[in-house]
């Protein structure tokens, strides 16, 4: 995969409203911090375009040379609410000043009044309960975890097999890769395991039959009996690009599962907290999930992740026995109520759709000037993604989108590295805050460095 180069190149100076770049790019004086990191951390840290955060607010980032950016990577779907928000540093600073930092799982105030958000939250709260946690994988593991001890528990031992889909990501934990679908992600593991089985996303391009018939025809050509199935686990959109289920076939797919007593499992981790304009993407789909994985967007700040879920499998396990060390930590939980109150105070989900009426359509028309390169955008509220293609062979072609990539971030707008099997994503995630002005200002800037990369004008 290409990396960003670390040679400082003169780019044009650029001073608006929102954006400011002053020196080379990267910043020569930014490249002894580099060689430190590339001395004392593994490379598998460096792979975002070479900018040394400074401070960050609302939808900029700054470094501490001067120059300013645009962001549209919201640090990969977390800062939904914005950077540095006035709000949650006042309630960090207010539980800093309380003397609580760390409670295990001895109870604390907080505690109780996020678990009553998020569970108000849910599709029914009257049955659903939730389960604090720190990182999305954490997230997903317990919910493989109790969607298996469900069906053990109720069925035996036979059902067992956890269904997923194909180019999935679900973290970089063991069981979050066994559960993915990027075959590259899991050589490290070293076996196979069959209670885990992939089977097509429905797409509309690399699977061009978006039909539910895909599901049960792949299913049965694998040897799996609705029988063997403990759950059905699926992001809401795959997070390498920004790729949606057809409503007609999550409903199926749900229909399938209740009829069977499969337990379904939506991870929400980069998907949640209005990111496609409703609190969580599965609501675009009318389905009620038995378990959802949350993280990312919770806090826009400190990490923290949740499982929210039917109240029969989340009492499975006794005190104590279904617990981590961090969970519902003071100051994530701090953290993540202030969020949730600005979410809802700001109506920064209308925000997502509003400005989301203007991202989407405007991609697809720059695109549009170049079909062949660019094949695929897909996008709902503010995430979206851009494939980028080989004109003459059609395949991905990272290197072209990393181009792109590199010429935005040198213009004053910020994205984390392409996404994607083979880095040919061009994904684009703007804090949900993001005002018009700002958003038409980095559109234009995107098509700029479009341009400049495609035809060199």
């Amino acid at each position: 995969m290409a990396e960003y180069s670390l040679e400082p190149v003169e780019v044009n100076e650029v001073s608006t409203k929102y954006r400011t770049i002053r020196t080379k790019i990267p910043v020569p004086e930014s490249l002894p911090i580099f060689q430190s990191l590339k001395e004392s951390e593994p490379r598998s840290m460096l792979g975002m375009p070479p900018v040394v955060w400074d401070k960050a607010e609302n939808f900029t980032v700054y470094d501490r040379w001067g120059n300013r950016w645009i962001d549209w990577s919201s640090c990969v779907l977390l800062a939904n609410t914005g950077h540095g928000r006035p709000e949650i540093k006042r309630a960090l600073r207010q539980q800093i000043d309380q003397g609580l930092l760390a409670s295990y799982v001895f109870v604390h105030e907080k505690r109780a009044h996020l678990t009553k958000a998020l569970q108000e939250l849910s599709p029914d709260p009257a049955n659903y309960e939730a389960f604090l946690l720190s990182t999305g994988s954490e997230a997903i593991e317990n919910c493989i975890k109790l969607s298996k001890t469900y069906a053990l528990e109720k069925h035996g031992p036979k059902k067992k097999v956890v269904i997923s889909f194909e180019n999935a990501f679900h973290g970089r934990t063991l069981g979050a890769q066994l559960a993915g679908g990027i075959p590259a992600l899991k050589k490290w593991i070293g076996i196979d395991d069959s209670a885990f089985f992939q089977v097509p996303f429905p797409d509309g391009y690399r699977v061009t039959d978006t039909s539910f018939d895909v599901f049960l025809k792949t299913l049965d050509s694998g040897g799996i009996k609705p029988t063997d199935i403990a759950a059905v686990l699926t992001e809401s959109y795959q997070g390498g690009g920004a790729d949606f289920l057809p409503v007609e076939y999550a409903r199926k797919l749900e229909t399938f599962s209740r009829s069977h007593d499969i337990v379904t499992i939506y991870d929400e981790v980069q998907a949640g907290f209005g990111r496609t304009g409703k609190m969580f993407c599965y609501e675009h789909y009318g389905v009620k999930p038995d378990l959802i994985a949350c993280g990312k967007g919770i806090s826009s700040s400190l990490p923290l992740s949740a499982v929210i879920g039917r109240t029969d499998i989340m009492e499975l396990y006794a005190p104590g026995s279904m617990t981590s060390t961090h969970s519902a930590s003071p100051l994530c939980v701090a953290a993540a109520i202030a969020n949730l109150e600005i979410l809802q105070k700001e109506d920064l989900l209308a925000n997502a759709v509003r400005m989301g009426d203007i991202l989407i359509p405007e991609l697809e028309r720059i695109c549009r000037k170049y079909p062949s390169i660019f094949p695929v955008v897909s996008g709902k509220g503010l995430v979206a993604g851009i494939r980028v293609a080989d004109p003459k062979t059609g395949k991905p072609d990272g290197e072209t989108a990393l181009k792109i990539n590199t010429v935005c971030y040198q213009k004053g707008l910020l994205m984390f590295a392409p996404v994607g099997s083979n880095g040919e994503c061009v994904k684009i995630a703007p804090p949900l805050c993001i005002t018009e002005n700002a958003l038409r200002e980095s559109i234009v800037v995107f098509e700029e460095a479009v341009n400049e990369v495609l035809t060199g004008r």
